[in-house]
């Protein structure tokens, strides 16, 4: 991302890793399954508030869309705020959640934050621009696209409606299986997108040049 112009970007999307505690707690699938906790754990520790200041940097002014769990809104809102942005908070609420319910409450909702700094507008119209969301987990794109956390495709081009103009660059630099470059693609925005992973890196590249 440092070869990344400072203000050249108009709109950040990214899904970053997860804060999670991976404990073994919820009682889905039994302590003698959970040797992946280890792993989980290491790939799951979120981000730092270096990257944030790097994405800050690049964007022309503060106007990003970050999914997040429970455990990074202190975080994220502290940080966003404390430059000088509003918040708004979005919510994507699942019908068929994994049953982990043992002693905790439902993994069924993952939260979106918003941050603007004053004088970002908001375009879109009055079907995208509601708050929250409820659907089924998308498991027809998990199975597709084979990536565990891909996001409902519908929900990142409202997003991109909302809060970018046509032609606008659109930062992804956590971009998976590329769900927001085919947003991107379907709502005439430009795109900027990086992934670590060579399989979803390989994923997202068929997936971009089977619809552009």
């Amino acid at each position: 991302m440092c070869l990344i112009p400072d203000n050249s970007i108009d709109l950040v999307v990214i899904d970053p890793p997860y804060n999670i505690n991976a404990n073994g707690s919820g009682g889905a699938f039994g302590k003698e399954k959970r040797s992946y906790h280890k792993e989980v754990k290491t790939l799951s520790d979120g981000i730092s508030n270096t990257v944030l200041d790097e994405l800050v940097r690049v964007m022309k002014k503060p106007n990003i869309y970050l999914w997040c769990n429970k455990n990074q809104l202190r975080q994220y809102i502290d940080y966003f705020e404390d430059i000088g942005c509003t918040t708004d908070l979005l919510t994507w609420h699942k019908t068929n959640p994994v049953p982990t319910c043992c002693n905790k409450y439902l993994s069924d909702t993952e939260y979106i934050l918003y941050f603007r700094r004053d004088g970002v507008p908001m375009y879109g119209t009055y079907e995208t621009k509601k708050k929250y969301y409820v659907t089924s987990t998308n498991k027809a794109d998990k199975a597709k696209y084979n990536h565990p956390t891909i996001k409902p495709l519908n929900i990142i081009e409202n997003l991109i409606i909302n809060s970018s103009k046509e032609n606008d660059v659109i930062l992804d630099c956590f971009m998976g299986s590329g769900t927001t470059a085919e947003a991107c693609i379907n709502t005439k925005r430009n795109f900027i997108g990086f992934e670590l992973d060579t399989t979803y890196c390989e994923t997202a590249n068929k997936r971009i040049q089977d619809i552009a």
